[in-house]
């Protein structure tokens, strides 16, 4: 019964998200309201706010947890571990939890990503969330790598999202596949890492 009961879950909040980013896409995401969401889910409107807490909570699907696997694997840094191996280990982990999220539908992503682009609300909210989880990751850093000072940790931060987020999104415009889309996020990471020297050669 229990298991019956959490399939339910997971179906009735696949169902939320896929018929709210599919009216967002279609109508946008000021004019969508929550009742025509859970409408199209054929759920009753108290329904959507047992799994989310706000329309942007719906593009923004679990980023509070992505950040808690980022600041987990920083937390367990192997003893020697150079900097750049461990952001490596970062991403994987990071691709390793949506991988392993049954509620997540990455193929709605590039969705996801066009309405951040063109919904002045949503661009707001994701900069606010990077704004607030940025500085945890440098802080983070900081404790367990006793050499870096606060403002190196930040700018291996920003580095570090700042080019597995834009190497990801060149992909994803020109119609790469989700493989595509991973593939170069970790070659993004692999120029942070390495430095804007191995680009010439140098």
């Amino acid at each position: 019964m229990e298991g019956h009961r959490e399939r339910k879950k997971v179906r009735t909040r696949r169902a939320l998200l896929e018929a709210a980013v599919r009216l967002f896409s279609e109508q946008g995401f000021e004019q969508t309201t929550i009742a025509e969401i859970a409408a199209a889910a054929d759920v009753a409107p108290r329904t959507f706010f047992a799994y989310f807490a706000s329309k942007e909570d719906v593009i923004f699907l679990q980023v509070q947890d992505r950040w808690r696997v980022m600041i987990d694997v920083i937390a367990g840094r192997k003893p020697g571990e150079p900097l750049g191996e461990l952001l490596s280990r970062m991403f994987e982990a990071l691709v390793g939890s949506l991988a392993e999220d049954d509620e997540l539908d990455f193929s709605l992503s590039p969705l996801r990503a066009r309405l951040m682009f063109t919904e002045p609300a949503l661009r707001a909210r994701g900069m606010t969330l990077m704004l607030e989880g940025q500085p945890l990751l440098a802080e983070a850093l900081c404790e367990v790598y006793p050499e870096l000072d606060p403002v190196s940790a930040g700018a291996a931060v920003g580095g570090f999202l700042g080019a597995l987020t834009v190497a990801g999104l060149v992909v994803q415009q020109r119609g790469g596949s989700n493989e595509d889309v991973l593939a170069a996020g970790r070659r993004g990471i692999e120029v942070a890492v390495n430095g804007l020297s191995s680009l010439d050669g140098s």
